[in-house]
């Protein structure tokens, strides 16, 4: 049996779903004398289409952590994102899913989670009695890094714990290979062992060090007002950062949204300080905002993504939200 993983690429939550998923299904629904391989596609949202459904080639073909597809190719999905359907036909489609028990049984959907990683764990243990005993420090991580429930900035941002390094790694890498190769051994032994085998290891300290460049690139361009940050960082392209950032610098902020650009794109991304004294109950749903704009996300974290070429129209966007984000909290 041939098994295509599809999985929210440069994302740690995205790896650990997809990990997670390879080893519940060897373990649990292949057959006994049956093997099957497994290959890895990294899905990343973009302007545009989001599925390739010439991809979809496997005997089975599973999405984890990434939007909804109605392709009858698609045998297994889970995602916890508010934003998972792209259209409301696509969540019709998920909805007549359930009423089939087959149907029922393969694709799952539940934001409260979060993470993927635990929202899969939690299922596959439910209904399938997989074991997630050997896998509970990968969930455990998945839901710290997925959930930004970090005890502190400085704990998100100085990442001194194996999963905050491989988040680095993961979320920098350019190598279309490297995630790929990675996904396997996340379930296979601790993350610190994942981090120092040779083709993990020599990545960290040259991220590191561009780690501390991007600190000092936001510390310059990001501006503090109303309790929202605003900063633009296009001109020096980037394929990631740590969003952590603006909340190390502007600790007493509720709101960021950073402008950046990467090969592939122009993104706002749009976040809100996990460690706020503001009421949550007063704080705006981000998902929604993005939405607006062709993105999405979760309550309090979500992004838009326009094309490279598009860095206008991503810049009007972001002026947009702050002064909305800037409005809701007027200085007193």
């Amino acid at each position: 049996m041939r098994v295509c993983v599809f999985y929210h690429d440069k994302c740690f939550d995205g790896a650990c779903s997809a990990s997670l998923f390879t080893r519940f299904h060897r373990e649990r629904i292949l057959q006994a004398g049956q093997e099957a391989s497994y290959a890895y596609h990294g899905l990343v949202h973009r302007a545009g289409a989001l599925f390739d459904e010439s991809e979809f080639t496997g005997d089975e073909n599973a999405i984890v952590d990434f939007k909804y597809s109605a392709s009858p190719r698609i045998t297994w999905w889970f995602d916890h994102h508010l934003s998972a359907f792209l259209t409301p036909e696509d969540h019709e489609h998920f909805l007549a899913c359930q009423r089939d028990s087959a149907c029922a049984a393969r694709k799952f959907f539940d934001p409260s989670y979060t993470s993927c990683t635990s929202f899969l764990a939690y299922i596959a243990s439910t209904h399938y009695g997989f074991d997630t005993a050997p896998v509970a420090d990968l969930i455990h991580w998945a839901d710290i890094v997925d959930g930004a429930r970090y005890e502190s900035p400085q704990a998100a941002v100085e990442m001194a714990a194996p999963a905050m390094k491989l988040t680095l790694i993961i979320e920098s890498t350019q190598d279309p290979e490297f995630i790929p190769r990675l996904i396997p051994l996340l379930t296979q032994m601790p993350l610190s062992e994942v981090l120092s085998q040779p083709f993990v290891a020599p990545l960290l300290p040259p991220l590191l060090e561009r780690h501390q460049q991007a600190i000092e690139l936001i510390r310059s361009r990001a501006e503090e007002r109303n309790g929202t940050i605003f900063f633009d960082i296009t001109d020096h392209p980037l394929e990631g950062f740590n969003k952590f950032i603006p909340y190390y610098l502007h600790p007493n902020a509720t709101y960021s949204i950073g402008l950046s650009k990467s090969s592939f794109r122009t993104k706002v991304a749009v976040g809100s300080n996990p460690w706020t004294k503001t009421d949550p109950a007063k704080m705006v749903n981000l998902a929604q905002i993005c939405e607006r704009y062709g993105g999405g996300g979760h309550a309090r974290v979500g992004a838009i993504s326009f094309p490279p070429d598009k860095q206008e129209q991503a810049r009007a966007a972001a002026a947009e939200i702050v002064a909305e984000l800037r409005a809701e909290n007027p200085p007193a």
